[in-house]
């Protein structure tokens, strides 16, 4: 997020294709995926820790995370003020929501679906930031995923979110803007500002895409503090 790059503590930032896929469950080939963690580890400066990653069940969880573990299952959010803990999570059109108080220098990192975004996520984050660390002063990255133009789903899908963010698609489909819906969601939440990326995975060839190529290949999201 150009908007957060410069903070001082923060570290963060999503992979491309050209680091390869860093979606294990998915993986025919495990020890490439582990090479290109290892090479995004790299790139963001973060070479030799551990990544901690998000169990991504399309849910509202979210936890606390004091010391690196492989994996904190069924939860979609973690949050941490420790500069040893490497969140990380992976993603294919889903949304990578960037969370971060420079007062408190606390970090957060969401995976947000539709699922999520309809169970309140992001929301559940800000607050569970203000609630577990005092945050009062949370900024919000929204990064890379399928955009309002794109995110084609049916009826089922599109009745369980506000108006605001639906449109009429084709073939009695609907298109559902889910940067819109986990923006407002922020902003209701009390997020300082919402900075997005506007960059669409579907439309990029620089993310992976389910709905392009259900191929299994995903890229990945990391925050962490120095």
């Amino acid at each position: 997020m150009p908007e957060l790059a410069d903070e001082p503590g923060l570290v963060h930032g999503f992979s491309t294709v050209a680091i390869g896929s860093v979606g294990l469950k998915h993986a025919t080939d495990r020890s490439a995926v582990l090479a290109s963690r290892q090479a995004f580890l790299r790139v963001m400066g973060l070479d030799g820790q551990a990544l901690t990653a998000v169990g991504a069940v399309h849910g509202a969880g979210v936890a606390r995370v004091d010391e690196p573990v492989d994996s904190v299952d069924d939860v979609d959010a973690l949050v941490t003020d420790q500069p040893g803990v490497v969140l990380f999570a992976t993603y294919a059109d889903c949304y990578p929501i960037v969370l971060w108080d420079p007062v408190a220098h606390v970090a957060g990192l969401v995976h947000a679906g539709w699922r999520g975004t309809q169970a309140g996520v992001a929301r559940r984050a800000v607050g569970f930031m203000r609630d577990e660390f005092g945050c009062s002063y949370i900024l919000a990255g929204i990064g890379p995923g399928i955009c309002g133009r794109c995110y084609e789903v049916g009826e089922e899908v599109a009745v369980q979110f506000d108006a605001r963010f639906v449109n009429p698609g084709q073939r009695g489909k609907w298109l559902l803007d889910l940067a819109a819906a986990n923006a407002a969601q922020l902003e209701e939440a009390g997020a300082k500002a919402v900075y997005e990326t506007a960059m669409c995975t579907k439309e990029s060839y620089l993310f992976p895409s389910h709905r392009r190529h259900p191929d299994g290949t995903r890229f990945g999201a990391i925050v962490a503090l120095r």
